[in-house]
């Protein structure tokens, strides 16, 4: 069984670029490198992991590549996929084996619906002739919006990040379960178990707060389409990598030995074709 951590990022922390990060996350306000991750991931028994952009500038892209360690299985980066040169920059990371994939920082932007905009949605439209992937980060506001881009792209695969970031710290789930179960509807879709901490109460969370929203993604993208992913070093604001970790070893302990191998690896391997 191969063990995949799906989700997380490196940084060498720079305060303009990495404003993101504020006061009350404070603790992370420092360089994380592949040296600060692989001791982790072979404490807990993972192959590696995929490597996630968290910045927008596509220089970003070389440093990401840099630290495609051989733990570092793949790549998702970011191009500006409202360029007209998009297809030059696509052939351009084709030469790249470790690029899979590309996301684009959807949350926060003032336009909630700008993943539907032509020349958006032009951009989506060229990633599968390369055989990229793409990364859905959203707030659950837009889930609707989001169900609408991969219906019109049945043939690009896409995966949703942090589960759209829930109110798991007022416990809603209402409005946010209508949205997942009408995503999850496209089989071209899949979805990160991942940033469940972050979204929770911070310091007062207990693993029970989390089933729900566990319920609600493997009953709406059954257990082929779930991947974990730690958001490592984002979830440190909120949990160690242990205690992350816990939150859904215990809740999957009860699924079949297929279904554990299936949600710790097997679909990220097979989602973002890692070798």
């Amino acid at each position: 069984m191969v063990k995949i951590d799906a989700h997380q990022h490196f940084w060498q922390y720079n305060p303009e670029r990495d404003s993101w990060i504020t006061d009350e996350m404070a603790s992370i306000r420092r360089d994380f490198m592949p040296s600060d991750l692989e001791p982790l991931l072979r404490q807990h028994g993972f192959d590696g992991c995929v490597l996630v952009q968290s910045a927008q500038p596509e220089a970003e892209n070389r440093f990401l590549l840099e630290q495609a360690h051989d733990f570092v299985k793949g790549v998702v980066g970011w191009v500006e996929l409202q360029d007209e040169n998009l297809d030059a920059r696509l052939d351009y990371y084709s030469q790249f084996p470790k690029m899979k994939g590309f996301r684009y920082i959807l949350q926060g932007q003032p336009d909630k619906a700008l993943m539907l905009r032509p020349d958006f949605m032009r951009g989506i439209g060229k990633l599968a002739r390369y055989g990229y992937t793409y990364d859905l980060l959203i707030y659950r506001d837009q889930l609707a919006y989001a169900e609408q881009l991969v219906a019109h792209f049945p043939n690009q695969p896409f995966v949703l990040d942090h589960l759209a970031k829930p109110d798991i710290r007022n416990q809603e789930l209402r409005n946010w379960r209508k949205g997942i179960s009408a995503l999850a509807v496209h089989e071209n879709t899949y979805c990160k178990l991942s940033g469940m901490v972050t979204e929770a109460d911070w310091r007062n969370w207990k693993k029970e707060d989390f089933i729900p929203y566990l319920d609600t993604a493997v009953e709406a993208f059954g257990t082929k389409r779930i991947l974990f992913g730690s958001d490592w070093p984002v979830c440190l604001v909120a949990a160690s990598y242990a205690d992350m970790l816990g939150i859904v070893e215990e809740y999957f302990a009860s699924f079949s030995e297929t279904e554990q191998a299936a949600f710790f690896g097997g679909n990220a391997a097979r989602f973002y074709n890692l070798t």
